[in-house]
Protein backbone atom coordinates (compact mmCIF):
# COMPACT_ATOMS: atom_id res chain seq x y z
CA UNK A 1 0.00 0.00 0.00
CA UNK A 2 1.49 3.26 -0.77
CA UNK A 3 2.13 5.95 1.52
CA UNK A 4 1.07 9.51 1.51
CA UNK A 5 2.75 12.77 2.80
CA UNK A 6 0.26 15.03 4.08
CA UNK A 7 0.59 19.05 5.37
CA UNK A 8 -3.16 20.33 7.04
CA UNK A 9 -4.50 22.76 9.75
CA UNK A 10 -6.41 22.30 12.73
CA UNK A 11 -9.48 24.02 13.61
CA UNK A 12 -7.11 26.45 15.42
CA UNK A 13 -5.34 27.12 12.28
CA UNK A 14 -2.27 25.20 13.28
CA UNK A 15 -0.12 23.50 10.74
CA UNK A 16 0.66 19.90 11.04
CA UNK A 17 2.09 17.33 8.77
CA UNK A 18 2.71 13.82 8.24
CA UNK A 19 2.81 10.70 6.91
CA UNK A 20 -0.38 8.19 6.27
CA UNK A 21 -0.36 4.82 4.01
CA UNK A 22 -3.69 4.38 1.94
CA UNK A 23 -5.05 3.39 -1.58
CA UNK A 24 -5.33 6.78 -2.94
CA UNK A 25 -4.95 10.50 -2.11
CA UNK A 26 -8.48 10.50 -1.79
CA UNK A 27 -9.15 8.36 0.98
CA UNK A 28 -6.25 10.11 2.67
CA UNK A 29 -8.18 13.66 2.20
CA UNK A 30 -11.20 11.92 3.83
CA UNK A 31 -9.54 10.15 6.81
CA UNK A 32 -7.29 13.68 7.73
CA UNK A 33 -11.04 15.38 7.20
CA UNK A 34 -12.94 12.93 9.59
CA UNK A 35 -9.52 13.73 12.20
CA UNK A 36 -10.30 16.86 11.87
CA UNK A 37 -7.62 18.92 9.07
CA UNK A 38 -7.80 20.50 6.75
CA UNK A 39 -5.76 19.50 4.02
CA UNK A 40 -3.60 21.91 2.41
CA UNK A 41 -1.38 19.08 0.47
CA UNK A 42 -1.18 15.46 -0.12
CA UNK A 43 1.19 13.45 -2.35
CA UNK A 44 2.81 10.15 -2.41
CA UNK A 45 5.79 9.66 -0.76
CA UNK A 46 8.74 9.63 -2.96
CA UNK A 47 10.67 5.68 -2.41
CA UNK A 48 13.97 5.64 -1.19
CA UNK A 49 16.52 4.59 -3.46
CA UNK A 50 18.03 1.76 -1.26
CA UNK A 51 14.27 0.04 -2.71
CA UNK A 52 16.03 -0.62 -5.83
CA UNK A 53 19.43 -1.63 -4.41
CA UNK A 54 18.67 -5.27 -2.12
CA UNK A 55 22.19 -5.62 -0.90
CA UNK A 56 22.43 -2.07 0.05
CA UNK A 57 18.84 -2.20 2.57
CA UNK A 58 19.97 -2.20 6.37
CA UNK A 59 20.13 -5.59 7.58
CA UNK A 60 17.59 -6.87 10.39
CA UNK A 61 19.60 -7.44 13.71
CA UNK A 62 18.18 -9.29 16.57
CA UNK A 63 18.55 -6.35 18.37
CA UNK A 64 15.56 -4.42 16.49
CA UNK A 65 13.64 -7.90 17.21
CA UNK A 66 14.15 -6.95 20.95
CA UNK A 67 13.64 -3.83 20.60
CA UNK A 68 10.21 -4.21 18.67
CA UNK A 69 8.90 -6.99 21.39
CA UNK A 70 9.58 -4.80 24.34
CA UNK A 71 7.62 -2.02 22.92
CA UNK A 72 5.07 -4.56 21.03
CA UNK A 73 4.24 -5.91 24.65
CA UNK A 74 3.81 -2.22 26.20
CA UNK A 75 1.69 -1.31 24.23
CA UNK A 76 -0.73 -4.20 24.26
CA UNK A 77 -0.26 -4.13 28.34
CA UNK A 78 -1.46 -0.30 27.75
CA UNK A 79 -4.92 -1.51 26.00
CA UNK A 80 -3.68 -0.06 22.45
CA UNK A 81 -5.71 -1.94 19.77
CA UNK A 82 -2.82 -4.22 17.73
CA UNK A 83 -3.29 -2.25 14.50
CA UNK A 84 -2.33 0.66 15.89
CA UNK A 85 0.59 -0.66 17.78
CA UNK A 86 2.07 -2.13 14.48
CA UNK A 87 1.27 1.25 12.73
CA UNK A 88 3.39 3.09 15.41
CA UNK A 89 5.86 1.18 15.22
CA UNK A 90 6.45 0.92 11.91
CA UNK A 91 6.50 4.48 11.99
CA UNK A 92 9.40 4.66 14.67
CA UNK A 93 11.46 1.70 13.16
CA UNK A 94 14.97 3.38 11.84
CA UNK A 95 15.62 0.26 10.08
CA UNK A 96 13.52 0.53 6.78
CA UNK A 97 13.98 -2.86 6.06
CA UNK A 98 11.80 -4.00 9.05
CA UNK A 99 9.56 -1.31 8.93
CA UNK A 100 8.26 -2.48 5.81
CA UNK A 101 8.00 -5.96 7.25
CA UNK A 102 5.97 -4.26 10.32
CA UNK A 103 3.59 -2.56 7.95
CA UNK A 104 3.23 -5.93 5.73
CA UNK A 105 1.79 -7.20 8.92
CA UNK A 106 -0.20 -4.61 9.97
CA UNK A 107 -2.22 -4.92 6.20
CA UNK A 108 -2.45 -8.67 6.66
CA UNK A 109 -4.24 -8.39 10.06
CA UNK A 110 -6.28 -5.86 8.60
CA UNK A 111 -7.14 -8.31 5.70
CA UNK A 112 -8.19 -10.73 8.24
CA UNK A 113 -4.82 -13.05 8.72
CA UNK A 114 -3.76 -13.38 12.30
CA UNK A 115 -0.90 -12.36 14.23
CA UNK A 116 0.82 -15.65 13.86
CA UNK A 117 0.02 -16.41 10.13
CA UNK A 118 1.02 -12.81 9.63
CA UNK A 119 4.64 -13.33 11.10
CA UNK A 120 5.01 -17.30 9.59
CA UNK A 121 6.00 -14.93 6.27
CA UNK A 122 9.59 -13.90 7.46
CA UNK A 123 11.02 -16.93 8.86
CA UNK A 124 14.60 -15.14 8.55
CA UNK A 125 13.28 -12.71 11.09
CA UNK A 126 10.67 -14.28 13.00
CA UNK A 127 12.21 -17.94 13.62
CA UNK A 128 10.19 -21.12 14.90
CA UNK A 129 10.02 -20.54 18.48
CA UNK A 130 8.80 -16.87 18.17
CA UNK A 131 6.03 -17.60 16.17
CA UNK A 132 5.00 -20.73 18.25
CA UNK A 133 4.75 -18.21 21.16
CA UNK A 134 3.35 -15.63 19.65
CA UNK A 135 0.65 -18.47 18.71
CA UNK A 136 0.52 -19.40 22.38
CA UNK A 137 -0.05 -16.17 23.48
CA UNK A 138 -3.16 -15.47 21.22
CA UNK A 139 -4.63 -18.07 21.80
CA UNK A 140 -4.59 -18.20 25.80
CA UNK A 141 -5.50 -14.24 25.26
CA UNK A 142 -1.71 -13.00 27.02
CA UNK A 143 -0.29 -11.70 23.93
CA UNK A 144 1.41 -8.65 26.14
CA UNK A 145 3.02 -11.30 28.60
CA UNK A 146 4.40 -13.52 25.83
CA UNK A 147 6.12 -10.59 24.12
CA UNK A 148 7.68 -9.81 27.43
CA UNK A 149 8.96 -12.98 27.86
CA UNK A 150 10.20 -13.35 24.33
CA UNK A 151 11.98 -9.85 24.35
CA UNK A 152 13.85 -10.84 27.75
CA UNK A 153 14.40 -14.75 26.35
CA UNK A 154 15.90 -12.76 23.39
CA UNK A 155 18.24 -10.54 25.07
CA UNK A 156 19.99 -13.23 27.49
CA UNK A 157 20.31 -15.29 24.09
CA UNK A 158 22.34 -12.02 23.03
CA UNK A 159 24.29 -11.70 25.48
CA UNK A 160 25.72 -15.11 25.51
CA UNK A 161 25.93 -15.73 21.81
CA UNK A 162 28.02 -12.15 22.27
CA UNK A 163 30.22 -14.12 25.17
CA UNK A 164 31.12 -16.73 22.81
CA UNK A 165 31.90 -14.42 20.41
CA UNK A 166 34.69 -12.31 22.76
CA UNK A 167 36.06 -15.90 23.69
CA UNK A 168 36.49 -16.31 19.38
CA UNK A 169 38.01 -12.91 19.24
CA UNK A 170 41.30 -12.62 20.53
CA UNK A 171 42.88 -15.66 18.74
CA UNK A 172 41.09 -15.38 15.31
CA UNK A 173 43.01 -11.65 15.97
CA UNK A 174 46.42 -13.18 16.83
CA UNK A 175 45.95 -15.70 14.18
CA UNK A 176 45.20 -13.00 11.65
CA UNK A 177 47.97 -11.02 12.71
CA UNK A 178 50.28 -13.54 12.54
CA UNK A 179 49.83 -14.57 8.64
CA UNK A 180 49.72 -10.84 7.85
CA UNK A 181 53.12 -10.20 9.80
CA UNK A 182 54.93 -13.16 8.20
CA UNK A 183 53.48 -12.22 4.50
CA UNK A 184 54.73 -9.07 5.01
CA UNK A 185 58.25 -10.29 6.01
CA UNK A 186 58.44 -12.95 3.19
CA UNK A 187 57.38 -10.22 0.34
CA UNK A 188 58.91 -7.49 1.88
CA UNK A 189 61.59 -7.83 4.28
CA UNK A 190 63.62 -10.86 3.26
CA UNK A 191 64.00 -9.92 -0.52
CA UNK A 192 66.15 -6.56 1.10
CA UNK A 193 68.53 -9.21 3.07
CA UNK A 194 68.95 -11.41 0.16
CA UNK A 195 70.33 -8.80 -1.59
CA UNK A 196 73.03 -8.11 1.44
CA UNK A 197 73.75 -11.72 2.09
CA UNK A 198 74.49 -12.13 -2.03
CA UNK A 199 77.25 -9.27 -1.69
CA UNK A 200 78.64 -11.14 1.80
CA UNK A 201 79.29 -14.54 -0.01
CA UNK A 202 80.30 -17.62 1.88
CA UNK A 203 77.13 -20.44 2.44
CA UNK A 204 74.37 -19.37 4.43
CA UNK A 205 73.40 -21.34 7.72
CA UNK A 206 70.16 -23.82 6.65
CA UNK A 207 67.35 -21.37 8.46
CA UNK A 208 68.40 -18.91 6.41
CA UNK A 209 68.39 -20.61 3.04
CA UNK A 210 65.15 -22.30 3.92
CA UNK A 211 63.63 -18.78 4.98
CA UNK A 212 65.10 -17.90 1.67
CA UNK A 213 63.64 -20.10 -0.09
CA UNK A 214 60.46 -19.66 1.16
CA UNK A 215 60.01 -15.95 0.42
CA UNK A 216 61.21 -17.21 -2.88
CA UNK A 217 58.21 -19.53 -3.01
CA UNK A 218 55.75 -17.06 -1.80
CA UNK A 219 56.66 -14.39 -4.10
CA UNK A 220 56.35 -16.42 -7.42
CA UNK A 221 53.46 -18.31 -6.24
CA UNK A 222 51.05 -15.82 -3.68
CA UNK A 223 48.05 -16.56 -6.25
CA UNK A 224 48.51 -20.41 -5.68
CA UNK A 225 48.66 -19.67 -2.23
CA UNK A 226 45.41 -17.60 -1.69
CA UNK A 227 43.93 -19.85 -4.63
CA UNK A 228 44.73 -23.04 -1.60
CA UNK A 229 43.43 -21.34 1.21
CA UNK A 230 40.35 -19.90 -0.41
CA UNK A 231 39.98 -23.50 -1.72
CA UNK A 232 40.37 -25.08 1.86
CA UNK A 233 37.91 -22.64 2.97
CA UNK A 234 35.09 -23.44 0.38
CA UNK A 235 35.86 -27.18 0.46
CA UNK A 236 35.20 -27.03 4.44
CA UNK A 237 32.10 -24.48 3.89
CA UNK A 238 30.33 -27.72 1.34
CA UNK A 239 31.09 -30.34 3.27
CA UNK A 240 29.51 -28.72 6.82
CA UNK A 241 26.90 -27.95 4.83
CA UNK A 242 26.34 -32.21 4.44
CA UNK A 243 24.40 -33.62 6.98
CA UNK A 244 27.50 -36.16 7.83
CA UNK A 245 30.01 -33.14 7.67
CA UNK A 246 28.14 -31.25 10.08
CA UNK A 247 27.81 -33.78 12.78
CA UNK A 248 31.50 -34.78 12.69
CA UNK A 249 32.86 -31.29 13.03
CA UNK A 250 30.12 -30.56 15.25
CA UNK A 251 31.22 -33.44 17.25
CA UNK A 252 35.02 -32.67 16.76
CA UNK A 253 34.38 -28.75 18.53
CA UNK A 254 32.53 -30.32 21.58
CA UNK A 255 35.47 -32.90 22.49
CA UNK A 256 38.09 -29.90 21.68
CA UNK A 257 39.97 -29.02 24.87
CA UNK A 258 38.85 -26.09 26.37
CA UNK A 259 36.97 -24.78 23.70
CA UNK A 260 34.69 -28.15 23.50
CA UNK A 261 33.91 -27.51 27.58
CA UNK A 262 32.69 -23.93 26.73
CA UNK A 263 30.38 -25.19 23.94
CA UNK A 264 28.52 -27.81 26.45
CA UNK A 265 28.20 -25.20 29.19
CA UNK A 266 26.58 -22.75 26.32
CA UNK A 267 24.35 -25.73 24.80
CA UNK A 268 23.03 -26.24 28.20
CA UNK A 269 21.96 -22.83 28.78
CA UNK A 270 20.81 -22.13 25.43
CA UNK A 271 18.34 -25.67 25.89
CA UNK A 272 17.30 -24.53 29.53
CA UNK A 273 16.14 -21.06 28.70
CA UNK A 274 14.70 -22.12 25.60
CA UNK A 275 12.70 -25.01 26.81
CA UNK A 276 11.81 -22.87 30.14
CA UNK A 277 10.33 -20.08 28.04
CA UNK A 278 7.97 -22.58 25.89
CA UNK A 279 6.87 -24.05 28.56
CA UNK A 280 6.26 -21.78 30.85
CA UNK A 281 4.05 -20.32 27.91
CA UNK A 282 2.05 -23.12 26.89
CA UNK A 283 3.74 -24.91 24.38
CA UNK A 284 3.56 -28.70 24.69
CA UNK A 285 6.93 -30.56 25.62
CA UNK A 286 7.07 -32.41 22.51
CA UNK A 287 6.66 -28.99 20.33
CA UNK A 288 8.75 -27.93 22.50
CA UNK A 289 11.95 -30.09 22.17
CA UNK A 290 11.36 -29.99 18.44
CA UNK A 291 11.49 -26.33 18.18
CA UNK A 292 14.64 -26.72 20.85
CA UNK A 293 16.48 -28.85 18.68
CA UNK A 294 16.72 -26.52 15.51
CA UNK A 295 17.94 -23.71 17.64
CA UNK A 296 20.82 -25.88 19.41
CA UNK A 297 23.10 -24.51 16.58
CA UNK A 298 24.71 -28.04 16.92
CA UNK A 299 24.16 -31.00 15.05
CA UNK A 300 25.12 -33.52 17.82
CA UNK A 301 22.81 -31.78 20.38
CA UNK A 302 20.37 -31.57 17.55
CA UNK A 303 20.16 -35.33 17.59
CA UNK A 304 20.02 -35.48 20.99
CA UNK A 305 17.16 -33.51 21.62
CA UNK A 306 15.40 -35.50 18.51
CA UNK A 307 16.48 -38.80 20.08
CA UNK A 308 15.06 -37.75 23.91
CA UNK A 309 11.94 -35.92 22.16
CA UNK A 310 10.99 -39.88 20.74
CA UNK A 311 11.74 -41.22 24.30
CA UNK A 312 9.27 -39.03 25.54
CA UNK A 313 6.34 -39.96 23.28
CA UNK A 314 7.19 -43.66 24.06
CA UNK A 315 5.77 -42.55 27.57
CA UNK A 316 9.48 -42.13 29.44
CA UNK A 317 10.91 -38.94 31.03
CA UNK A 318 12.93 -36.52 29.88
CA UNK A 319 15.66 -37.14 32.14
CA UNK A 320 16.15 -40.30 31.50
CA UNK A 321 16.92 -40.01 27.35
CA UNK A 322 18.81 -36.44 28.62
CA UNK A 323 21.11 -38.93 30.58
CA UNK A 324 21.90 -41.23 28.00
CA UNK A 325 22.79 -38.65 25.44
CA UNK A 326 26.29 -38.01 27.00
CA UNK A 327 26.01 -34.17 26.61
CA UNK A 328 24.16 -33.00 30.00
CA UNK A 329 25.87 -32.94 33.29
CA UNK A 330 24.90 -35.30 35.79
CA UNK A 331 23.49 -32.30 37.89
CA UNK A 332 21.55 -31.02 34.98
CA UNK A 333 19.99 -34.05 34.64
CA UNK A 334 19.63 -34.56 38.18
CA UNK A 335 17.69 -31.21 38.59
CA UNK A 336 15.60 -31.41 35.84
CA UNK A 337 14.27 -34.99 37.68
CA UNK A 338 13.27 -33.07 40.54
CA UNK A 339 11.20 -30.77 38.29
CA UNK A 340 9.57 -33.51 36.52
CA UNK A 341 8.47 -34.41 39.99
CA UNK A 342 7.40 -31.70 41.81
CA UNK A 343 5.61 -29.92 38.61
CA UNK A 344 7.64 -27.34 38.12
CA UNK A 345 10.10 -28.49 35.29
CA UNK A 346 9.75 -24.33 33.71
CA UNK A 347 11.03 -23.25 36.92
CA UNK A 348 14.01 -25.41 37.42
CA UNK A 349 15.02 -24.75 33.87
CA UNK A 350 15.17 -21.82 34.22
CA UNK A 351 17.52 -21.98 37.57
CA UNK A 352 19.99 -24.12 35.53
CA UNK A 353 20.21 -21.23 32.59
CA UNK A 354 20.63 -18.81 35.32
CA UNK A 355 23.36 -21.21 36.62
CA UNK A 356 25.22 -21.92 33.32
CA UNK A 357 24.88 -18.38 32.05
CA UNK A 358 27.17 -17.42 34.94
CA UNK A 359 29.32 -20.76 34.47
CA UNK A 360 30.08 -19.63 30.18
CA UNK A 361 31.21 -16.46 32.04
CA UNK A 362 33.70 -18.42 34.07
CA UNK A 363 34.58 -20.72 31.17
CA UNK A 364 35.22 -17.67 28.75
CA UNK A 365 37.49 -15.42 31.52
CA UNK A 366 39.08 -18.88 32.17
CA UNK A 367 39.85 -19.46 28.71
CA UNK A 368 41.09 -16.04 27.38
CA UNK A 369 43.56 -16.36 30.65
CA UNK A 370 44.94 -19.69 29.15
CA UNK A 371 44.97 -18.47 25.40
CA UNK A 372 46.88 -15.49 26.30
CA UNK A 373 50.25 -16.47 26.73
CA UNK A 374 50.01 -19.57 24.68
CA UNK A 375 49.37 -17.17 21.49
CA UNK A 376 51.97 -14.58 22.36
CA UNK A 377 54.32 -17.90 22.67
CA UNK A 378 53.17 -18.92 19.66
CA UNK A 379 53.09 -15.45 17.61
CA UNK A 380 56.68 -14.57 18.94
CA UNK A 381 58.17 -17.97 17.89
CA UNK A 382 57.31 -17.79 14.72
CA UNK A 383 58.14 -14.09 14.28
CA UNK A 384 60.99 -14.31 15.99
CA UNK A 385 62.56 -17.48 14.45
CA UNK A 386 62.74 -15.46 11.53
CA UNK A 387 64.17 -12.46 12.88
CA UNK A 388 67.29 -15.19 14.24
CA UNK A 389 67.30 -17.02 11.15
CA UNK A 390 67.63 -13.46 9.05
CA UNK A 391 70.21 -12.45 11.42
CA UNK A 392 72.06 -15.62 11.48
CA UNK A 393 74.71 -14.33 8.34
CA UNK A 394 75.50 -11.33 10.10
CA UNK A 395 76.17 -12.82 14.03
CA UNK A 396 78.61 -15.42 11.33
CA UNK A 397 80.56 -12.72 9.71
CA UNK A 398 80.53 -10.70 13.14
CA UNK A 399 82.13 -13.84 14.57
CA UNK A 400 84.69 -14.41 11.59
CA UNK A 401 85.71 -10.69 11.96
CA UNK A 402 86.73 -11.11 15.61
CA UNK A 403 87.98 -13.94 14.97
Amino acid sequence: MPVFLWEGTTRKDEVKKGEMEAVDELIVRGLLRRQGFKAIEVRKKPKDLLEYLPFLQGKIKEKNVVVFCRIFSTMINAGLPLIQCLDLLSQQEENKVFAKIIRSIKEDIEGGTSLTDALKKYPKVFDDLFVNLIAAGEAGGMLDIILGRLSNYMEKAMKLKAKVKSAMTYPIAVLVISFSVVTLILLKVIPVFQKMFEGMGGQLPAPTMMLIAASEFTQSYWWGIGAIVFGIGFLFNRFYNTEKGRWIIDSLSLRAPVFGTLLKKVAVAKFSRTLSTMMSSGVPILEGLNIVSKTSGNKVVEDALLKTRQSISEGRTIAEPLAETGIFPAMVVQMIAVGEATGALDTMLTKIADFYDDEVDSAVDAMTALLEPVMMVFLGGIVGGMIIAMYLPIFKLASVVSG
